[in-house]
């Protein structure tokens, strides 16, 4: 039995009674039999309470719920404070405001309380990076220090499924370049755990293998890890809530998703790619240089040899074919970026 059920049955019996009380007395001081009138009225009274007590009870709840789940805890911190600073400035001038004469003495009190607060939320709210940073400030570190080293620490990454059950997450975050707050929501988090409970054994072990990269960011304590309840609602796909809600949050998403890339992308927010950062720090070499290559299998054209690097860079030999599960040392030829990634071409460096 949901909540609003509840409310509803509630509702209809309140106004079923306040209609039946009304029509009796309506009934009682004109012509009307009371009896009549109470039955009416009363009737109205619960088919208005059934309709209309979730406008006015439940839903006006949701709605401030579903609005302070979308707005940042800096935010939210920063308008509170900024509600009590206008309140206390209006407060110190109620008492010279109402020594005046009527009627202003009465009305601008009230309209001070009105006009305080509300600018003291909109000030703080836009200055909430500054706000921050001041607070941040320790005594023998300049202003401009301070702020620099607490924007990075504010910023929030929204992580998303796929880069969860990738796995790769947790080495990136474990050597510190990830700065700032790392965020899943809870409906990634049910995504994830829908996956670990999959009948398919190879969704199964994708899933319990993320469920194990979030244990581990939670005990790494160099990029901080939070779980949120945010939601999005009137959205389904666990891809679109991610782009509403960094819209929201102003954040970007840290995904290997080619899909969630480029739709968020379209709507303008920031992407974090572990596979566009893995192909950027991969070895570049240049023709005329030489590696040391483990040929491992025969490639697609005759005489080929395949291998690959430590960085997972595939390394074709040319005659390599005879030298399979040999370390060679090969000059470079070619180098090829794919959409796969990058492709090295070589031959094998002549003795003497």
């Amino acid at each position: 039995m949901s909540v609003e059920f509840i409310f509803r049955i509630s509702g209809m019996i309140v106004f079923g009674i306040l209609g039946a009380y009304l029509g009796s007395i309506i009934g009682n001081s004109t012509d009307q039999s009371p009896e009549v009138a109470a039955l009416l009225l009363g009737l109205v009274g619960m088919l208005f309470g059934l309709i209309m007590t979730p406008y006015f009870t439940t839903r006006p709840v949701r709605a401030i719920r579903r609005i302070l789940l979308s707005v940042s805890t800096q935010t939210l911190a920063s308008g509170l404070t900024g509600l009590v600073v206008g309140l206390v400035i209006a407060a110190l001038l109620s008492f010279p405001l109402s020594l005046l004469p009527a009627p202003l003495g009465k009305i601008l009190p009230f309209v001070a309380v009105v006009v305080f607060g509300y600018f003291g939320i909109a000030i703080f709210v836009m200055r909430q990076t500054d706000l921050s940073s001041i607070v941040r400030l320790t005594p023998g570190r300049t202003n401009e220090e301070a702020s620099s080293s607490a924007q990075p620490s504010s910023r929030t990454i929204l992580l998303d499924t796929s880069v969860i059950i990738d796995g790769r997450i947790a080495d990136i975050a474990r050597t510190g370049f990830l700065v700032g707050t790392l965020l899943i929501p809870r409906f990634v988090l049910n995504e994830l755990q829908f996956i670990a409970d999959s009948s398919d054994n190879l969704r199964r072990q994708r899933g319990r293998r993320g469920i194990e990269v979030i244990a581990q960011l939670q005990k790494d304590t160099s990029t901080p890890l939070r779980i949120s309840d945010m939601d999005v609602e009137g959205v389904r796909e666990v891809d679109d809530k991610l782009v509403v809600l960094a819209r929201q949050l102003r954040c970007p998403i840290l995904t290997n998703d080619y899909n969630l890339n480029r739709i968020a992308e379209l709507q303008g927010v920031s992407i974090l790619n572990v596979n566009e950062l893995a192909n950027a720090v991969k070895l570049v070499f240049l023709p005329g240089e030489s590696m040391e290559v483990n040929v491992i299998q025969e490639g697609k054209e005759s005489g080929q040899g395949v291998g690959y690097l430590d960085d997972g860079t595939m390394v074709v030999v040319e005659d390599g074919r005879n030298y399979l599960n040999k370390k060679i040392y090969v000059t470079v030829t070619k180098v090829l970026q794919t959409a796969a990634g990058r492709m090295i071409f070589g031959r094998m460096e002549k003795e003497g």
